[in-house]
This record gives structure tokens, C-alpha cells and sequence, in this order.
């Protein structure tokens, strides 16, 4: 069930749970990744919430639009207060999924006390881009959306394509990685990642990071991602994660990366269109 008809609303969540509510929810509270890529659908949240890498003040990295639209942040998810939760009278919460199982950002009893359906959507390595875009797309439609997107149309499909152009037989060798403080990074190994899998079928030529513990990252000293000799670095842009300004080679090209771009066509076609130009000779 998915979308409105004579026995209300229902939408099939990524966990296998069947979200209902009397009507179309009007009232859409989500988590903040979540919330800028429906708002990018054409949904617009009463106010979004963050995740535990989160502070009291909305992330720049994850934000989207949602500050210039002036939905509201509540704060980290695990740390809501129900009564400000309460306050904006939801009638939905999204949040997303990594592992097919549980929500990533909010308590999920917590939407249990207010009586207010949950969608989970998964982001995780399991699914292609594509797929998970078009779920995002099919949830937007389902809340009264202008249109479902599907696999992203015509921007994404030229950013695509400018990517690869710009990758060519033998282009920059590409490292994707995440400041974890002074001493520490996490590299990211591309094929866990959805959008830096789906780059690499464009081309892209990113670096093995190496063996060792970790399924979507491996975690060293700055020295790790010095060795691997990067001439591209898509750096973790989030306020959490340390900047690799004096890290990193120096002549290697930097381009901002949040390992949580909203899952719409129009964000990912913005970060594409940033990689392709970096990619250029």
C-alpha cells in the first residue's frame, strides 16, 4: 500500500513496516538528511532534527535548503524532547536506515509515545543509487509531492554524464575520507558508499584504501591518506569531521563531500557537477 485511497494513507518503509495515518500526513517531521531531500521533492517539513554527531544547531553539510525555507531544527534526534517534538503536532516522522532494521537518528519509541507513524527509508551500500533515490521519490509523491522522480531525470543524467567526460581512460586517482581529529582519518571504501559506487561505474578511479577492519571505512593516522598518493580528495564536510587542509598531499585537489548528501536527483547532481569540473585536466 502506498499513497491515499478510500481506507487512508499507507507507505511501505525499507524495514518492512507499513506506515498508515487517516489521510495524506500535511505535517512532516524528519530527520535532517531526510527532510532536505524532500524538500527538494516538493515537500516542505514543519521541522527536521539532527543525529548523535549532531549539536544544538543545524549541520551547513546536511542542511540543503531547509535554512532558507525556514523549517525549524529541533536538535539531535536522540536527545528530541518530546514535548518540543510534541509542540509542532506531527503527523509523520522520516528518518532513514542503514541497516534494514531500526532508525538511524530518532528513538523510535518516542514516535510510539506521540502516536505518530514512522517511514524509514535505507541510504546504506546495499542498495544502488538509483534505487535509493527513487524510493525517496516514491515517498514524495506518496505525501502529495509534484511529481515522483524516479531514477533522478534529466539534471542528475547530465551530471552523470559530465562526470563521465571529465573521468576519461585515465583519470586523477580519487580518495574519499572523513577527518576523524588530528591524528586520526577514516578512509572510505568506495563500494560501501552509493554514491562514490556509482561514481566508479562512471569512471572514477578511486584508491584502495588497503586491507583491514572496517566495512565502509578504514580508520588510521593522516599519514594512510598521505601514502596513498591522492591527486583528487572528496573530504567529509561535515562540522564534525576534521578538515584534511595540511593533511593531505598538497597538490591534490579538494572537493566537499557529506557522506550524507540528500537522497535527491537535484543534491547528488550538485555534488556530481562538482566532481566532474575537479576531474578536468
Amino acid at each position: 500500500m502506498s499513497g491515499a485511497g478510500a481506507r487512508g494513507w499507507g507507505f511501505a518503509d525499507d524495514r518492512g513496516v507499513e506506515a498508515v495515518a487517516p489521510a495524506v500526513p500535511a505535517r512532516v517531521v524528519a530527520y535532517v538528511r531526510a527532510g532536505a531531500a524532500l524538500l527538494d521533492l516538493g515537500v516542505v517539513p514543519v521541522a527536521v532534527y539532527g543525529s548523535g554527531h549532531d549539536g544544538p544547531e543545524p549541520d551547513p553539510a546536511k542542511d540543503g535548503g531547509l535554512a532558507a525555507a525556514g523549517v525549524p531544527y529541533l536538535g539531535p534526534g536522540r536527545a528530541l524532547d518530546e514535548e518540543r517534538l510534541r509542540a509542532v503536532a506531527p503527523d509523520l516522522v522520516v528518518d532513514v536506515t542503514y541497516d534494514g532494521k531500526s532508525p538511524y537518528a530518532v528513538d523510535e519509541g518516542l514516535a510510539e509515545r506521540l502516536g505518530v507513524p514512522l517511514v524509514a527509508l535505507s541510504v546504506g551500500g546495499e542498495l544502488p543509487l538509483g534505487e535509493i533515490i527513487g524510493r525517496f521519490g516514491a515517498l514524495g509523491a506518496a505525501l502529495g509531492g509534484p511529481e515522483a522522480v524516479g531514477d533522478g531525470g534529466g539534471e542528475l543524467a547530465a551530471a552523470e554524464a559530465a562526470v563521465r567526460a571529465a573521468a576519461g581512460a585515465a583519470g586523477p586517482g580519487v580518495l574519499a575520507l572523513s577527518g576523524g581529529g588530528p591524528e586520526q582519518v577514516h578512509l572510505a571504501r568506495p563500494g560501501a558508499w552509493p554514491e562514490l559506487a556509482r561514481l566508479a561505474e562512471l569512471g572514477v578511479r578511486f584508491l584502495d584504501p588497503g586491507p583491514g577492519p572496517g566495512a565502509n571505512w578504514l580508520t588510521g593516522g593522516w599519514e594512510r591518506a598521505a601514502e596513498a598518493g591522492p591527486e583528487l580528495v572528496l573530504y567529509d564536510d561535515r562540522a564534525h569531521a576534521t578538515s584534511p587542509v595540511g593533511r593531505v598531499p598538497a597538490g591534490a585537489r579538494l572537493v566537499p563531500w557529506s557522506p550524507e548528501v540528500p537522497p535527491s536527483p537535484a543534491a547528488y547532481a550538485r555534488f556530481f557537477r562538482a566532481v566532474a569540473r575537479a576531474l578536468e585536466p
